[in-house]
């Protein structure tokens, strides 16, 4: 029987790699992950949006974005092992790499805690399981240090404009957010991330609006924009950095302590 570390977020069971193993990763946190787990030899491509650790990312071969790569590249690469993400990955891309013989590796994080499956995944398939403690027991020590004692707090959480859209409760952002008293608002929790309409009744039933820096990269001129337009609740807006509180992996650790700081910054306002 195939040990559960070994099972993936699609509930397909996998093999333990072995040293031979050529990893192709399409989701930019799972990129950052294996240079954390010393996997940078096994690494043989990388989408376009996998920009760290810088430099180090440089020098693996990009084969497109994370919705659309280039197959002749990926052949020529010749990877074993395909990393994808159920959100950020399109099923059709996962489906045509398996088609061609590629192991594809499903993740899809919900809750914080669930980073502790991804690493215990990614240590076990690639011969890893050193690294994956380390980073279990410094996730661990990070997320200890999170006060649930926080009084809650209700907030947009934007993530595009044109149109403006947010994140459902049922996503691992939110999930994040919640570790420090956050609360986020849909009013759609049905699409994990919807569009939605600011108006003054929402921001009346609102502490925070967070500018979230990607995907869409806001920027202090939207915050600007915003106050212009809303001039009575000009106070709630703030840019938050998206990298910290919505990629997962080993970047979790840091994000942590990057929210932690960021709503003492904010109750302190």
């Amino acid at each position: 029987m195939i040990p559960s570390a070994l099972t993936d977020d699609a509930g397909q069971a996998h093999q333990p790699a072995g040293a031979d193993a050529r990893i192709l990763s399409l989701v930019p946190s799972l990129t950052e992950l294996l240079f954390d787990m010393d996997l940078t030899e096994q690494l043989v491509g990388r989408t376009s949006f996998c920009i760290h650790p810088k430099p180090g990312v440089n020098d693996i071969p990009s084969v497109g974005g994370t919705k659309r790569i280039n197959m002749e590249k990926v052949a020529a690469l010749a990877p074993t092992h395909a990393l994808v993400n159920i959100d950020e990955t399109p099923k059709q891309m996962a489906d045509n790499l398996a088609a061609q013989g590629i192991a594809v590796i499903v993740t899809h994080p919900i809750e914080v805690a669930d980073n502790r499956r991804l690493f215990e995944l990614i240590g076990s398939l690639f011969d890893r399981t050193k690294a994956a403690e380390r980073l279990i027991a410094a996730f661990d020590a990070a997320l200890a240090g999170m006060d649930g004692s926080q009084s809650r707090r209700r907030a947009l959480y934007l993530i595009w404009q044109d149109p403006w859209m947010t994140i459902s409760r049922d996503t691992y952002i939110s999930k994040f957010l919640a570790l420090a008293g956050w609360q986020t608002v849909a009013h759609n929790d049905v699409v994990r991330y919807p569009e939605v309409t600011i108006d003054e009744t929402l921001l009346d039933n609102l502490d925070d609006v967070l500018f979230s820096t990607e995907p869409y990269t806001f920027s202090e001129a939207d915050l600007a924009a915003f106050a212009d337009a809303h001039p009575a609740h000009a106070a709630k807006a703030r840019l938050i950095d998206a990298e910290m509180v919505s990629w997962y992996g080993s970047r979790s650790i840091a994000g942590l302590s990057y929210l932690k700081d960021f709503a003492a910054k904010v109750r302190g306002q």
